[in-house]
């Protein structure tokens, strides 16, 4: 069970006023699963507390539950986000014991603009420290591909230039392969999660797709693969803690087997 006393709010990470996190604290835990959520926004928007829900939800399951923030675009470009993932992991390693957390079994999960970042810090190895040890994580609805929306701008229906992804990827396109996650991957398999949303924008679906084609094919990968029914873009995170647990069952089921492992 969590109630407020258990809550603990704007933790600093690192010396930047967004680089703030929550943590949400099941009663009695020792050594329990810890959980870190990166919420979306498109990268120059999102707050954790929009959030708050996920760190509720989390700690019901007898999670640790860590929600952060992080620096936004364009004030902060690439690979900012991916850097922030990993001081997030840095600073959770070090506090976890003393929340009731095993530090040996953390679960990144990002949406939208945050599962970007977390799948950069994850799947690309130059981000890591050389302490690096998650036990999974889990992308919901995430683009992992820095120069297909604006390449394929009419195909998707989607403006370009796009003032999100432009904003934190930048307007060379020179550049954009060395910041696609799916260009970059050099990660050994690790149990993850993929996943996007029967009514989820068209560029969401395919970026999805697209990942797990080439963790597969290419990379040795056997990630989870989920389509939530009946979601947007939008309602997967916010599902969590409600009476719908398309979403919330198949990450708890996640989270619960990683750890065991």
């Amino acid at each position: 069970m969590f109630d407020a006393a258990s809550l603990l709010t704007d933790l600093a990470y690192g010396p930047h006023a967004r680089q703030r996190l929550d943590v949400f604290r099941p009663a009695g835990v020792q050594d329990a699963p810890v959980l870190v959520f990166f919420h979306g926004g498109g990268f120059i928007r999102g707050d954790k507390r929009d959030r708050a829900n996920v760190g509720a939800w989390g700690a019901a399951q007898g999670f640790v539950t860590v929600l952060a923030n992080y620096r936004l675009a364009p004030d902060h470009r690439w690979p900012s986000g991916a850097e922030d993932v990993v001081a997030v992991w840095q600073f959770v390693r070090e506090h976890a014991t003393g929340w009731g957390g095993s530090p040996a079994r953390i679960v990144l999960i990002g949406e939208s603009a945050g599962a970007a970042h977390v799948a950069a810090a994850t799947l690309m190895t130059r981000f890591q420290p050389e302490a690096w040890r998650i036990a999974g994580a889990a992308l919901l609805s995430g683009p992992y591909n820095a120069g297909l929306e604006a390449q394929a701008a009419n195909a998707l229906g989607i403006p370009s230039p796009d003032i999100r992804n432009n904003a934190y990827f930048g307007e060379d396109s020179s550049l954009w392969a060395q910041a696609s996650t799916v260009d970059q991957v050099d990660a050994p398999p690790f149990p993850l999660l993929i996943a996007a949303a029967e009514r989820d924008l068209l560029q969401m679906q395919v970026q999805a797709g697209e990942l797990f084609a080439r963790l597969v094919t290419q990379q040795g990968y056997a990630p989870e693969l989920h389509w939530w029914r009946g979601h947007d873009h939008f309602t997967p995170g916010a599902s969590l803690g409600s009476d719908d647990s398309t979403v919330g069952g198949p990450l708890a089921a996640f989270v619960h087997r990683v750890c065991a492992a």
